[in-house]
């Protein structure tokens, strides 16, 4: 669980430094073109500073739900399985009481 918690953590960080600088550079004093070249270096700098960290994050995130889906889908198999076993015993009780029926 702190391999997600760190996850999580780096995920939040990465999302306020993006969220600071778009708003450092969104509300400065600067006409739009300058405002949008900036915003742009500032994004292509971030990534390639933080690519592998990304990349990382990315990879644990899909394992992450790759793992979830897998504990689901067993989860669902057995569940299944269980509501398959249950119909049928009540389909041998009824046989059974059918049999007793049809013997008197």
């Amino acid at each position: 669980m702190s391999k997600n918690k760190s996850l999580m953590l780096g995920l939040g960080l990465i999302a306020g430094v993006v969220s600071g600088i778009v708003a450092g550079v969104l509300f400065a004093p600067q006409s739009g073109e300058e405002s949008r070249k900036k915003l742009k270096d500032a994004a292509c700098e971030l990534y390639e500073k933080h690519s592998p960290a990304i990349k990382d994050a990315k990879k644990q995130a899909l394992e992450s739900i790759d793992l979830m889906k897998y504990k689901l889908e067993r989860q669902l198999r057995k569940f299944n399985n269980m509501i398959k076993s249950k119909k049928l015993l009540k389909a041998k009780e009824l046989e059974e009481t059918d049999d007793e029926y049809n013997n008197y």
